[in-house]
């Protein structure tokens, strides 16, 4: 049996900050200086915030994704791939579609959302037909969705940037429309609001509204503890699965059209345009439990690390040393949750 310790996370939340803070003494640096570049860095002007809002808005995408996954018991862990194919996906109706201006952001979003959800949803179709396990196979699919990308990047005739003269291409796309590029919410000097925390805010306070108020919600959770008994109870278990897998995927490529027209990037679809944006949403979610609304401040969290990550160089501190970080919060919030009696 077991039951929830109060005093338990903040006991390993504790450890981590210890230990993080050895590995940076360990590196030379000062750790009293390294967490005042993060927070410098994430939030100590408006640019630092415009910085992490921009990151919070993909990370939540992901986490949302993998919040509803995770609760039909389908455990998809391809979404670093799945942000990769919806970026890919964007970027082809992008500047391929002609696609009135106000519009095209839009048909960027969902050409991500749909290329990507199908490409979960080959997941659920390999453990429907042959038995293949959901979580080999979203996690193999990661690979081949990085070599499409690649692919399509240094290929003339799909999306290889197009060059005149005798320079050599670069493995990138062209630059996207300034029209297919996602806009800021109002006119805040020196802070940018994206639309793409909009879109990722509605989509965590619909699914939270879905998956604890609605029938499908219900049928998602049965099948996710039960899958024998929901079927018993007439839950289509295959559909719900798919239906959920296909959900996240599409949320994650969401995340991955956001990453490309946004000022995260420049704009171009390139074959690291990801930056483990799938990986950490990943994290997110577990972290937050597989609560939809849980995800906000975690993915808040994560994206503040990411861009105070970048000032931590100042301190002589490695940025790698972040990445140590989301993994040892990750491991203590995890294993404080819960202890036996």
């Amino acid at each position: 049996m077991t039951r929830t310790e109060p005093w338990l996370p903040a006991a390993t939340t504790a450890a981590a900050l210890a230990l993080s803070a050895l590995l940076i003494t360990a590196t030379g640096g000062s750790p009293t200086a390294a967490l005042q570049a993060l927070i410098q860095g994430s939030l100590g002007d408006p640019t630092a915030i415009s910085q992490t809002l921009l990151y919070a808005a993909p990370l939540l995408l992901v986490a949302v994704g993998t919040c509803c996954s995770t609760r039909s018991g389908a455990f998809n862990i391809g979404q670093e791939g799945q942000v990769l194919i919806g970026a890919l996906a964007g970027a082809t109706a992008g500047l391929r579609l002609a696609a009135p201006e106000p519009a095209l952001p839009l048909v960027v979003l969902l050409a991500a959302a749909l290329a990507a959800g199908t490409w979960a949803w080959l997941s659920a179709l390999m453990h429907r037909l042959r038995g293949v396990d959901i979580a080999v196979s979203t996690l193999l699919t990661t690979f081949l969705a990085q070599q499409a990308v690649a692919y399509a990047v240094t290929t003339p005739w799909l999306l290889q940037e197009s060059r005149l003269g005798a320079a050599a291409a670069l493995p990138q796309s062209n630059t996207l429309p300034p029209a297919a590029l996602l806009g800021s919410l109002g006119d805040h000097p020196a802070l940018q609001l994206n639309l793409g925390l909009a879109v990722a805010l509605a989509a965590a306070l619909l699914a939270a509204v879905t998956l604890d108020r609605t029938r499908w919600g219900l049928r998602l959770t049965m099948t996710g503890l039960n899958p024998a008994a929901a079927q018993h109870a007439g839950v289509p278990v295959a559909a719900v699965n798919a239906a959920a897998l296909a959900t996240s995927g599409a949320l994650a490529g969401m995340a991955g059209a956001v990453l490309l027209t946004s000022p995260l990037s420049t704009n171009r679809l390139q074959p690291d345009l990801s930056i483990n944006i799938g990986w950490d949403g990943l994290l997110v979610a577990l972290i937050a439990r597989n609560r939809p609304l849980l995800t906000i401040p975690v993915a808040a969290l994560f994206a503040a690390l990411r861009a105070g990550g970048s000032f931590l160089a100042a301190t002589g501190v490695p940025p790698y040393l972040v990445d140590v970080v989301k993994a040892l919060l990750t491991l203590a919030l995890v294993a404080g949750r819960w202890s036996h009696e």
